[in-house]
């Protein structure tokens, strides 16, 4: 799978793959187990974060595959409790412990911090100071919008090679992703399949909306001989956005990377696109707060 998986190259040439694998809301009984499958189906590229309370789990299936170091891609992130320059390196060096890694491929802010700004400043350019030292290869942030992110981009010396944002089909940030290419960043989708939110019609008293169950990815599936989550991947892909699919699901982690034997015409990448409706399924950035 490897062989033919696109690759992706950061601001600072640092290359990536255009697929990975997340683990949000993996249970930490189910980590390492779905992370030791991931591997064995050419997953290289691992997302975790430190909220997500499983970095352990995901550092015992690194440790026990077997592969090379230089092999693999690690991507973990900082929570907002440990924002501050002086508590964010001391949350690095406790990420790096329970990964068991020396250096960290990928750092991000999880959150900007709307309430504090400043902090969330101060925090990022511990991830500078983590960059300059060579411990981290790459650095970043998630959930950023843009007035966030131009507001750190004018305060800080070191542009975020990735922006990782919720992106599905039915919401797509294109402005959001425009600007992320135009500064050079590169955008990272959490739930790229919509997986993990459900769309109410307001106020209709209808059924939950899927895109595994729209009409239009439904009918494009079949055309392709390919599965609703798959033909949503190949459209991210094909936009040149980065995935990172979860799944503790033996099948599902195996065709959510199956997915460089066919493509998407420009009719299909566009009718896809088509529905977006701009509402967030995920949580606001703009409410999250320390606890």
């Amino acid at each position: 799978m490897n062989a033919i998986m696109p690759k992706l190259t950061l601001n600072n040439g640092v290359v990536l793959d255009a697929v990975g694998f997340g683990v949000y809301r993996s249970a930490p009984a189910e980590t390492t187990v779905a992370v030791e499958t991931a591997l064995a189906n050419g997953y290289r590229l691992i997302d975790t974060a430190a909220a997500y309370r499983n970095e352990t789990e995901v550092g015992a299936a690194l440790a026990q595959s077997g592969f090379d170091r230089a092999e693999l891609f690690i991507t973990t992130k900082l929570w907002v409790d440990d924002y501050g320059y002086d508590a964010a390196l001391r949350a690095f060096d406790a990420s790096m412990g329970r990964l068991g890694l020396d250096v960290l491929d990928l750092y991000l802010l999880h959150q900007p911090l709307p309430s504090d700004f400043d902090l969330t400043v101060a925090s990022y350019r511990a991830l500078e100071t983590l960059y300059e030292q060579g411990r981290v290869r790459a650095i970043g942030v998630s959930n950023f919008g843009t007035e966030e992110l131009s507001d750190l981009l004018a305060r800080t010396d070191v542009v975020p090679a990735v922006n990782q944002i919720e992106v599905h089909p039915y919401f797509s940030e294109p402005g959001l992703r425009a600007f992320n290419l135009e500064n050079g960043i590169l955008t990272e989708a959490w739930s790229p399949i919509g997986g993990v939110t459900r769309y109410w019609r307001h106020g209709s008293g209808a059924a939950p909306k899927d895109p595994l169950h729209d009409p239009v990815i439904v009918r494009i599936a079949a055309a392709h001989h390919k599965t609703p989550a798959q033909v949503i991947l190949r459209w991210e892909i094909q936009l040149g956005i980065c995935v990172i699919p979860k799944s503790v699901t033996p099948k599902r982690i195996a065709e959510n990377i199956d997915l460089f034997d066919f493509s998407l015409s420009a009719a299909e990448l566009s009718d896809i696109s088509a529905l977006d409706t701009g509402v967030r399924a995920g949580p606001d950035p703009g409410t999250i707060t320390r606890s």
